[in-house]
């Protein structure tokens, strides 16, 4: 009875039983002792092992792998030096515990003073070597020991792979006299990460063991190396999968770029019920937040409160920074105020939120209750509030902030944090107090810098400056083809036609191809991606029809045309056609239409909104009653009742 109770973690019903027990041998107490040890009730156990009346080497053993595998190490330690006549298992148990505790020097002490050796005694030592990388005592030892298993050779083999030696550690596997699957998928592994894919496959095909973590090992091999296509293969061809398979998969997808396919392969993993683990859920939430999929994020989140996973930071930080870059804002607080443990990514990614959807004093409210929580900010906190400060024009605060962050935080200033000050200084107007920050810098400034006076010099008409940053980033992004439009959208603003010509001749001349605008929008589940003028979207006859309505409105609402965004010197009329077909404005339309009212419209867009449509959306906001939540490159436009949450400063 006392056993059942232990082996089914009811230790309150087993010390019931056991208090009321008429007598009690050494089988008793140890069983006791042992189930207070493997739940981790440590001073529990120790209480048992004192109170013993007599005690044999289980009893021993039990307190010391209590007292180890529960990190009191050096209750271990002391209790060990306490007696001589240890047996075998606690001599490597305590060897052990050095090893894992990094104690190298004191473990190969111990492993020289132990009156006998076996098996587990070498293999301890021998890896213990191998994973903190000396490998040259390692090999020492391994040619020294006078039994090996497979175990022995593949902690060799594992070593030299983690350490980056394939040559050796194929070496050693070539001469195993039996080799199983762990020492197949180690050397795989080790292909793969060395990006030999051809290899890896022929030992994969050669292997005659092969498991599950065989599969899982090419497949996230291909994935990792940008060979999506063979990945799918494999994973198609696997007779059994796991949830590591799984989020091998999806992973691979989304790192190359095709989160929609990502995404329908973790559909496909709920519909089989299969069960997931932290990393396919945080891969799930990371796809959704990078192309603001927030319907299928929310279901996501709801499968990941019903598997238990939604209060741990892993999870919960992803779940976060998904409702932050899916334009939910709202919803990210609440997720972060429901969190009952918050690292430092928690708090950055919260500041960083409200930062991008243009909530600077909301930002720098959260960055307060960080400091009163204790909680120290690193750059990237900084790199938060100082953006923050710049999204919403808080030159003084800011200011403030970037000068004695390194007296209040020990944080000496990147280039990330000069950008950021430049950024906000030079949105405010002051471009010389800018340019004269840039030049005071300790290094010399990098593209991102140069770009955020180019984007300051671009919104106040400075040719000058914006001139000289342009070929600053000339120089060290020749291929950056956003410099390229912002300085042809200066001189555009000036009338310079001919300067706007002379750098649509440079940029062809260069081969530098300017990126192709496009806008998407989420709808039951389906990812909808325009770009300007579509004509290939099955509702496009509804949509235009709406935006021809919507022109007609906008007009009698006082909206006025910003033909002098495009850059070709056409008539006034042309010019007001080209723009009225923007994607994101198309996309927009297609929200009016499909999304139920009262609900929020989101769209997405992979550069800048350009002024134009953002003028446009803000009367659109007010003609139909509707929020919209605009992502741009760069930040979150929140359009309601005819006004956005950046105040027009962007």
């Amino acid at each position: 009875m006392l056993s059942g109770y232990v082996k089914n973690r009811n230790l309150r019903a087993a010390r019931l039983l056991f208090d009321e027990m008429p007598q009690r041998d050494v089988v008793s107490w140890n069983t006791m002792l042992s189930g207070y040890a493997q739940n981790g009730y440590v001073d529990e156990a120790k209480e048992i092992f004192y109170f013993m009346p007599n005690k044999n080497s289980i009893s021993w053993n039990g307190i010391l792998a209590a007292f180890i595998q529960n990190g009191r190490f050096e209750s271990a330690r002391q209790l060990f030096e306490t007696k001589s006549d240890w047996d075998i298992v606690s001599w490597n148990s305590m060897m052990a515990g050095y090893v894992r505790k990094k104690r190298l020097v004191d473990a190969k002490r111990l492993f020289e003073r132990m009156p006998e050796r076996d098996i587990v005694s070498w293999n301890t030592m021998i890896s213990g070597y191998a994973q903190n990388g000396e490998m040259l005592e390692a090999q020492n030892l391994f040619e020294e020991s006078p039994i090996r298993d497979v175990f022995t050779w593949t902690a060799m083999v594992s070593g030299y792979v983690q350490n980056g030696m394939l040559t050796e550690a194929r070496r050693i596997f070539d001469k195993m006299p039996e080799i199983n699957a762990v020492s197949w998928n180690t050397i795989i592994a080790g292909y793969t990460q060395c990006r030999r894919m051809d290899v890896a496959r022929e030992l994969f095909e050669a292997m005659p063991c092969r498991n599950i973590s065989s599969w899982n090992t090419m497949i996230t091999g291909y994935a990792q190396n940008g060979e999506i296509t063979c990945a799918r293969k494999l994973f198609d061809e696997m007779p059994q999968r796991d949830s590591i398979s799984w989020a091998a998969i999806i992973a691979g997808y989304a790192q190359s770029g095709n989160s929609e396919e990502a995404l329908c392969i973790f559909i496909e993993m709920m519909r089989d019920g299969e069960n997931m683990n932290r990393s396919v859920f945080t891969c799930a939430l990371s796809t959704c937040a990078d192309i603001a999929a927030l319907e299928i994020g929310k279901q996501v989140h709801g499968r990941l409160v019903k598997a238990g996973y939604e209060m741990g930071c892993f999870v919960g930080n992803a779940l976060l920074k998904m409702y932050c870059k899916c334009g939910s804002i709202e919803e990210s607080y609440d997720v972060f105020e429901g969190m009952p443990e918050k690292d430092i990514v928690t708090w950055n990614t919260m500041i960083t939120g409200y930062a991008k959807h243009g909530f600077g004093k909301e930002a720098l409210h959260v960055f307060e209750s960080m400091q009163v929580k204790g909680i120290q900010p690193d750059d990237v906190t900084m790199v938060g509030v100082l953006s923050a400060c710049s999204h919403s024009g808080l030159v003084e605060k800011g200011t403030e902030y970037f000068q004695t962050m390194g007296q209040e935080y020990g944080i000496t200033a990147k280039p990330q944090h000069y950008t950021c000050m430049i950024d906000l200084l030079g949105r405010a107007g002051s471009l010389e107090e800018a340019r004269a920050l840039m030049r005071n810098m300790p290094f010399e400034p990098d593209a991102a810098t140069w770009g955020a006076l180019l984007g300051a010099s671009r919104i106040h008409g400075n040719t000058k400056l914006g001139e000289e940053a342009a070929e600053k980033i000339f120089e060290m992004e020749p291929d950056n083809s956003g410099m390229y439009v912002l300085l042809s959208n200066l001189y555009a603003d000036l009338g310079r036609w001919s300067d706007v010509k002379k750098m649509r001749l440079f940029m062809r001349d260069k081969g530098v191809q300017k990126v192709p605008g496009y806008s998407w929008i989420e709808v039951q589940n389906k990812i909808h991606t325009f770009s300007v003028g579509d004509s290939v979207h099955p509702d496009k006859d509804r949509i235009y029809a709406l935006l021809e309505y919507l022109d007609q409105r906008l007009k009698k609402e006082g909206y006025i045309s910003a033909t002098k965004m495009v850059l070709h010197d056409v008539e006034e009329e042309e010019k007001e056609h080209m723009l009225k077909y923007h994607s994101e404005k198309i996309a927009v339309a297609y929200g009016i239409l499909t999304i139920p009212a009262g609900r929020p419209i989101r769209v997405i867009k992979n550069l800048r909104v350009c002024e134009d449509c953002h003028n446009a959306i803000k009367y659109i906001s007010k003609i139909v009653g509707r929020l919209i939540i605009l992502r741009d490159s760069t930040r979150f436009h929140h359009f309601n009742c005819g006004s956005c949450s950046c105040g027009d400063y962007w």
